[in-house]
C-alpha cells in the first residue's frame, strides 16, 4: 500500500538549496564526472513522446525504445519493504510499477531527453501534461532520488521522508543496495558469475535479472538454447529482451 500525496506540479524541478547543505556535511554524495560520464554515453536526441507501456516502477517503452526515468531509483519489481510500526511487509516494487502505469494510463506521456545509460536506454524526465512522472513517484515514496547520478528530486525525496510515506515509513533498503545484495548472491551459483538468466517462452527471447520477481523460478535449459549473460549489454545485443513487469 502506498499514500499518494496532493500533487504540485513543477515543470522542471531544481534541487534545492537542501542539495548543498546535505553535501556539504556528508549526507549526500553527488555525482563525479567519472560517474556521470559512465552513465550519460551520448546526447543530443530529440524528446521522446507517445503512448507508453510500463516496464517496472522506474522504466517506461514508448514507440519500441525503452526510457530510464532519470534521476529517480524505484524499488525493484520483486522487492518488499517494510511497514511502519514493524506491521509486516508490502510489495513496494508492485506498487511502484502500477503507480506509474496508473500515471501513464491512456496519456501521451513525452520525455526529455537527457542523454543514455550504459544499457542504451534514453535516460529522460517525462511528463504527462505538466506532471513530472519522476518527481511525483519520489513525492509519493515509491522511487528514491538517485543521487549516485543526479540530484535534481534531492527535494522532493526530502519531503516524503520527513511526512513517512511508501518507502519511508519504515527503514528499506534503496534498490541499489537491493541489486548489489541479489547480484552478489545469485553469481555464487551462476556459470562463471554470469547471473543472467535467458529464457526461452512463448512470448520469445527474455532474460530475468537476479532483482527479478520470477529469477528463482526460471531454470536455464541450455539445450533448448537458454543461456546466461554477464550483462545487460550482451543480453540485448544476442537479442533477448528484458521481462515486463506488467
Amino acid at each position: 500500500m502506498y499514500v499518494c500525496l496532493p500533487r504540485l506540479f513543477f515543470r522542471r524541478p531544481v534541487a534545492s538549496a537542501l542539495v548543498g547543505v546535505l553535501a556539504f556535511a556528508g549526507l549526500l554524495s553527488l555525482p563525479s564526472d567519472d560517474e556521470a560520464a559512465a552513465r550519460v554515453v551520448a546526447s543530443g536526441d530529440a524528446s521522446l513522446s507517445g503512448t507508453a507501456r510500463v516496464i517496472d516502477g522506474d522504466t517506461l517503452e514508448i514507440a519500441g525504445r525503452r526510457v530510464r526515468l532519470e534521476g529517480i531509483d524505484a524499488p525493484e519489481t520483486g522487492q518488499v519493504c517494510a511497514r511502519s510500526g514493524g506491521s509486516g511487509s508490502w510489495r513496494c516494487g508492485e506498487a511502484a510499477a502500477e503507480r506509474l502505469a496508473s500515471l501513464v494510463f491512456r496519456h501521451s506521456v513525452s520525455c526529455e531527453n537527457r542523454g543514455y545509460d550504459k544499457y542504451r536506454r534514453m535516460l529522460g524526465i517525462c511528463f504527462v501534461g505538466d506532471t513530472d512522472i519522476n518527481a511525483q513517484l519520489v513525492r509519493e515514496g515509491l522511487a528514491w532520488a538517485f543521487v549516485k547520478y543526479s540530484a535534481t528530486y534531492v527535494g522532493e525525496e526530502a519531503k516524503a521522508r520527513a511526512l513517512r510515506v511508501g518507502v519511508w515509513q519504515a527503514e528499506t533498503a534503496p534498490a541499489w543496495e537491493y541489486r548489489e545484495q541479489r547480484w552478489a548472491s545469485a553469481e555464487q551459483a551462476a556459470p562463471e558469475g554470469c547471473a543472467i538468466k535467458g529464457n526461452i517462452t512463448g512470448k520469445g527471447r527474455i532474460y530475468h535479472m537476479p532483482w527479478g520477481p520470477w529469477y528463482g523460478k526460471v531454470k536455464i535449459e541450455e539445450a533448448k538454447g537458454e543461456r546466461w549473460f554477464c550483462s545487460e549489454a550482451e543480453a540485448a545485443d544476442a537479442g533477448w529482451r528484458p521481462v515486463v513487469a506488467q
